[in-house]
């Protein structure tokens, strides 16, 4: 099975995560990520949920006051996050074509502008915000394919002299793709505007895709996929969780954004699954959980020079959830015995996270904390309750007990393996 997925299926695998597109918003996520777990900590500030350190800074300014810290670094990182997403993901795909990423980037930016809605403060409605992530990310990557192409064209660059400084020349030499392709945007969002009367074509998109696309996800069967797809791949050798980064990504913003406008409205958070979500449940210690496996090494496999080397080579970064010392060392990736766990523990750990999750037995996660953030205190964080650090804790017990059997069969396969080498010596 294993020679065949290997010669047909990773192959295409490799493809799909090398596909300049998909790059391009996975990297465009990670440019702004330091913002979005800014934006989280600005929640986690406003709504920590101890009495003593919500006090102690009420007896310094008044709640009304002290809060506004936490607003202003929220609408200065989710409150402009599309706006962001939409200059990052134009300026990585034009890189790929070795093309002008920062021209790009606000051509990127001003195109998806002549979609936003506009009020008498400026922009207005869900342009900026996680509302408005589908289309930007539609219309930078757009954009971005529309300059690049026509900044290949020679008859539409202006060359200036050489004297001339070199920013100066690439502003020219940017300026008539950027007309082109800035007017015919405008042109698009005129047509739809006027021929359809859409004045708000964010808040229809939202409506009409974002916002059922986002419930449709937010189901158990979605939840087992996700926690699926990036550890197959990764038994194949493929980097799963690098392609199926986009997508998480995708929903993860907007899913944070609405939980945190529930919770602060006194409501139930809607979304269970986000990147949060998996990363305090899920991806413990990297993806697979990893860390339980770490666990039933040193529980069992002691003796076995070879685990016990990978092991303790891989508890440093396996605290901080990077497990790509375990995957190649034991190694995880092709292995008939350990890739059996390896899929099924996130498997379990998503279904009982996301049903502690819907009955109420643990809050849903609002935090989006650095997904280097070792376990338990991880979960913790995201969920801004005790019960989250507890689940985690549970999780790993669990996941110990899933892989268990399975280091004790493979141990014994290579001392098995060991004894024939030495005997044929």
């Amino acid at each position: 099975m294993f020679s065949f997925l290997e010669k047909y299926f990773v192959p295409v695998a490799s493809r799909i995560g090398s596909q300049r597109h998909l790059v391009a918003i996975r990297d465009g996520f990670i440019a702004i990520m330091p913002l979005t777990i800014i934006g989280s900590f600005a929640v986690l500030i406003n709504n920590l949920p101890v009495k003593m350190y919500q006090n102690a800074l009420d007896s310094i300014w008044d709640h009304g006051t002290w809060t506004q810290w936490g607003g202003n670094m929220w609408g200065a990182t989710f409150g402009i996050i599309s706006i962001l997403l939409a200059f990052c993901v134009a300026y990585q795909l034009a890189k790929s074509y070795n093309k002008d990423g920062l021209s790009a980037g606000v051509i990127g930016l001003s195109s998806y502008m002549t979609f936003g809605t506009f009020g008498e403060g400026g922009l207005s409605g869900l342009s900026t915000g996680t509302g408005g992530l589908f289309v930007a990310i539609i219309i930078a990557l757009l954009s971005s394919e529309l300059f690049s192409r026509l900044s290949g064209n020679s008859k539409l660059i202006i060359k200036m002299p050489e004297t001339v400084p070199p920013a100066v020349s690439r502003s020219f030499a940017a300026l008539l793709p950027a007309i082109i392709t800035v007017s015919l945007f405008a042109l698009v969002r005129t047509i739809i505007s006027a021929g359809f009367d859409i004045p708000d074509i964010i808040g229809s998109f939202y409506t009409a895709i974002q916002e059922p696309f986002m419930g449709l996800t937010n189901t158990w069967i979605a939840a087992l996929i996700l926690a699926f797809i990036p550890v197959f791949l990764w038994t194949l050798g493929v980097h799963g969780a690098n392609i199926i980064e986009p997508f998480m990504q995708s929903i993860n913003l907007p899913a944070i954004d609405a939980n945190v406008a529930a919770i602060t409205a006194g409501e139930v958070a809607p979304y269970i699954i986000n990147k949060p979500f998996f990363d305090a449940f899920v991806n413990m210690g990297g993806s697979g959980t990893t860390i339980a496996l770490i666990i039933a090494i040193f529980i069992i496999a002691r003796k076995n020079k070879q685990y016990n080397t990978v092991g303790k080579i891989s508890t440093g970064p396996g605290l901080f959830n990077i497990n790509e010392p375990l995957l190649f060392g034991l190694p995880i990736v092709l292995n008939p015995v350990l890739f059996i766990p390896f899929i099924l523990t996130p498997m379990v750990n998503v279904s009982i996270a996301y049903f502690a999750t819907k009955w109420g037995m643990v809050p849903a996660a609002t935090i989006a904390a650095p997904w280097t953030t070792p376990p338990i205190i991880n979960g913790f964080l995201v969920t801004q309750s005790w019960a989250g650090a507890v689940l985690s804790l549970l999780l790993i017990i669990i996941s110990v007990c899933i892989y268990l059997p399975f280091v004790a069969m493979a141990n014994r396969t290579t001392k098995a393996q060991e004894n024939k080498e030495a005997a044929s010596k």
